[in-house]
């Protein structure tokens, strides 16, 4: 019979304290993005400050509709959302124990916001052909925090699987095979932007 695996105290502190990072990082850029989206109410013309050129511009991807998809900036929902996973994941790290029902529809509510994130960055990528770095630091932040929430929904099973389920999925977990997965995401995504738009901006960095 196979070793009994345990989830150590660290561990849970470590998916915490990544979510609360993740998440404080995203509520730093939906500020941003709030900010520039009263600026751009008063005047469609302002240049803003992450506005460099035809890709790389905040103010071609605000003014699009897909940034207002519920009549109001998208920003706004990451304000909600963000202060919420930091709300549980400060929690999180005093040693709140959460009930498996509450952390497991956390976990789905935010795997809809994911989705959302991951459709506004194909409509930057393939629709809007611009790029908002606020905006791409939300999707990442996004991703590491779902990571953590799916990390710490499995570290206490709160999908309630068979424990030699659990068990065979908590081992691929501590093996780092999710943060393996999280890599070649971010890989994809940055390899992806920089095959497609790496002309417009890569240039600037290295000889301007």
């Amino acid at each position: 019979m196979s070793e009994q695996l345990v989830v150590t105290a660290r561990r849970v502190r470590n998916a915490y304290l990544t979510m609360l990072i993740s998440a404080s990082l995203s509520l730093f850029a939906a500020m941003v993005l709030s900010i520039d989206a009263f600026k751009l109410a008063k005047d469609e013309n302002v240049d803003l400050s992450c506005s460099i050129n035809a890709v790389v511009s905040c103010g071609k991807v605000a003014l699009s509709w897909q940034s207002t998809v519920f009549g109001f900036p998208n920003s706004f929902i990451g304000l909600m959302f963000e202060s919420a996973v930091i709300t549980i994941a400060i929690a999180g790290l005093m040693q709140v124990r959460f009930p498996n029902s509450l952390i497991r529809i956390a976990f789905f509510i935010y795997s809809a916001a994911l989705i959302f994130a991951l459709w506004l960055f194909s409509q930057s990528f393939f629709v809007i052909k611009a790029f908002c770095p606020w905006c791409m630091l939300v999707t990442v932040s996004t991703i590491s925090v779902f990571m953590s929430m799916l990390r710490i929904n499995i570290y206490q099973n709160a999908f309630n699987w068979s424990e030699v389920i659990h068990q065979k999925i908590l081992r691929l977990i501590l093996l780092g095979r999710d943060y393996a997965a999280m890599t070649i995401v971010y890989a994809v995504i940055a390899s992806a932007i920089i095959w497609k738009y790496g002309t417009y901006f890569l240039p600037e960095f290295l000889y301007n």
